[in-house]
């Protein structure tokens, strides 16, 4: 009798453990790209947010990627927020309702193109990216904001103010950035050449200048996504 009980006991146990371990699930990290045509893509030109997809799932990332907007890619549809065309202002006056619908983890800005040199558009960009900021977090005061120093452009004397737009968005997130808030600067500008990674418009990147862009990404990510759980 002992041992009968003894061996119940066993097999009730053993599937309770196993149970344990093999039901755990990877956490599902919500991304909303947000920009303009840079990243919503385009017919003529390609967009990091496919590279950078496949990247994350081949390092074992569970994501999804959300937003109002939806392109097609390799890997079917792929929500974003990229508004083809329009500035940084536009996008801080549509943004906070789309995150309040489609709340994110992850945020990822490359706003700064769509303004004329001769506008001296810096102040009104970098307002308008920090309102961005404060608002996300309202919704979700956990969420991980990733701003980018946007890559440069060709198509001058327009994107000329370009420059100095990086270095003023390098002291805005310096200064926005908390270890319970985080804000983190992704440096896309550098190393990338508009005479080779873009299209011949000097301004929207081809495949070598999205998968560039997909890179820098990834790599900032990988250092604020927890680590996946390497199943045997």
């Amino acid at each position: 009798m002992k041992r009968y009980i003894i061996t119940l006991l066993l097999a009730l146990v053993v599937p309770l453990y196993g149970a344990d371990t093999t039901s755990r699930t990877e956490k599902i990290y919500r991304i909303m790209p947000v920009g303009d045509s840079i990243t919503e893509g385009g017919k003529t030109f390609s967009v990091y947010r496919y590279p950078l997809w496949e990247k994350l799932k081949s390092a074992g990332y569970h994501i999804e990627y959300v937003g109002s907007r939806t392109s097609n890619s390799p890997a079917g549809p792929l929500k974003h927020e990229g508004h083809g065309g329009k500035n940084a202002e536009f996008l801080a006056t549509v943004v906070p309702n789309v995150f309040r619908q489609h709340p994110a983890d992850i945020v990822l800005i490359h706003a700064g193109h769509n303004h004329f040199v001769e506008e001296q558009p810096v102040p009104t960009i970098v307002a308008a990216i920090e309102s961005m900021i404060a608002e996300v977090r309202t919704v979700n005061p956990h969420v991980i904001v990733l701003v980018a120093q946007v890559i440069p452009s060709g198509k001058l004397p327009k994107y000329s103010y370009i420059p100095a737009l990086n270095e003023a968005l390098a002291k805005m997130v310096e200064r926005l950035n908390t270890p319970d808030q985080p804000v983190i600067i992704v440096n896309q500008a550098e190393g990338f050449d508009p005479n080779t990674d873009t299209i011949q418009d000097k301004v929207h990147p081809n495949a070598g200048g999205a998968e560039k862009m997909a890179t820098r990404w990834f790599d900032a990510l990988t250092r604020v996504l927890e680590k996946p759980t390497q199943h045997p």
